[in-house]
């Protein structure tokens, strides 16, 4: 198991994200979605937990077999998706990914929002973690992002919100940004099996931070296409970019049910870690499964294991590590 924090500041304040969170995953996911691979979204409910109050659960199927190497596709099922289950007490929500061809993997991770720069050190205090897990600064303007998903509409260096007049972020922004808020993520990532262990682990988690990146970078270069929304007008985009999304995956029909009754916490178990509730994304928010890219030599791109049945064989694991559909980008 390896456990990260990651602090993501961004040039809006925790109520203002509300809107852009569920404005961002929702565009994000149908962005990266396309026939027979993509984000399917299976739920989307109301939930109500008895410490957390009342909440939205979502169930989304990330689909990955075209991005599996040719050897795995003849061993796993035709359809082959990674699990995502999210459940959002805004501003503190819970996120897992698990993979039934992959039982020993999967990625936790708890999310909380603040309205400071990133300096509240205790804000996971009573969880269970590591003390020396590691903290990781990601800067939404100035940390290098994939070229493949690099737009000049997106670069925040430049970009200039209209409507709020914020914008062309300057080296050292987060100390003079005003208003500022702070997504807090603490990642788990689980992949025990002997001698893969720590490389995929410390693999997944640079994918993370890459799908974290440009997810953050998306929510705020798009905050003139969201900033005026309700709650109930971010809720109807959701519902119709959703299906729109599960249309253009064309695996299955659309299979939404966003309920007007939120369902007792009787009725479906939360996460196992979650407090008082029972708690795997790309990217998973999230998680987005980014294309090979040149990687340093500390996290190789892919990993050789022999092959059972001939010594003289290699073949490389599964690259839905590198995620490219959104499981979400919080």
């Amino acid at each position: 198991m390896l456990m990260k924090e990651y602090r993501i500041c961004m040039p809006l304040t925790v109520e203002e994200y509300r809107i852009g969170q569920l404005y961002m995953i929702s565009k994000h996911s149908h962005e990266q979605s396309e026939r027979g691979e993509g984000v399917e979204v299976v739920q989307n409910e109301p939930y109500e937990d008895p410490e957390h109050g009342s909440g939205q659960f979502t169930e989304k199927r990330i689909y990955l077999n075209n991005k599996l190497p040719s050897w795995a596709r003849a061993v796993v099922p035709k359809i082959f998706y990674v699990t995502e289950k999210a459940w959002n007490y805004y501003p503190y929500t819970i996120t897992e990914y698990t993979c039934s061809f992959l039982p020993k993997f999967s990625i936790h991770i708890e999310t909380k929002y603040e309205d400071n720069k990133g300096s509240n050190d205790n804000i996971f205090a009573g969880e269970p973690r590591d003390e020396e897990t590691e903290v990781c600064f990601v800067d939404i303007a100035y940390d290098d992002i994939p070229e493949r998903h690099y737009k000049e509409s997106e670069d925040l260096r430049y970009f200039k919100s209209k409507k709020t007049n914020r914008g062309q972020l300057q080296e050292g922004w987060i100390h003079t940004q005003d208003p500022i808020m702070c997504s807090y993520k603490l990642v788990t990532v689980k992949f025990e099996v002997w001698g893969l262990q720590t490389r995929v682990e410390q693999f997944v988690h640079k994918v993370i931070r890459d799908v974290l990146l440009l997810g953050h970078r998306q929510a705020f270069a798009w905050v003139d296409e969201w900033i005026d929304m309700t709650m109930e007008e971010v809720r109807e985009y959701e519902r119709a970019t959703q299906e729109a999304t599960n249309l253009k995956i064309g695996t299955f029909p659309p299979a939404i049910s966003i309920s007007e009754t939120p369902l007792p916490s009787s009725t479906r178990s939360g996460p196992n870690s979650a407090p008082s509730t029972p708690l795997s994304t790309e990217a998973p928010e999230f998680l987005s499964v980014p294309k090979e890219r040149p990687r340093k030599k500390s996290a190789p791109e892919t990993l050789t294991l022999p092959d059972p049945g001939r010594r003289d064989s290699l073949f490389k694991l599964p690259s839905f590590f590198s995620w490219n559909s959104s499981p979400q980008p919080e």
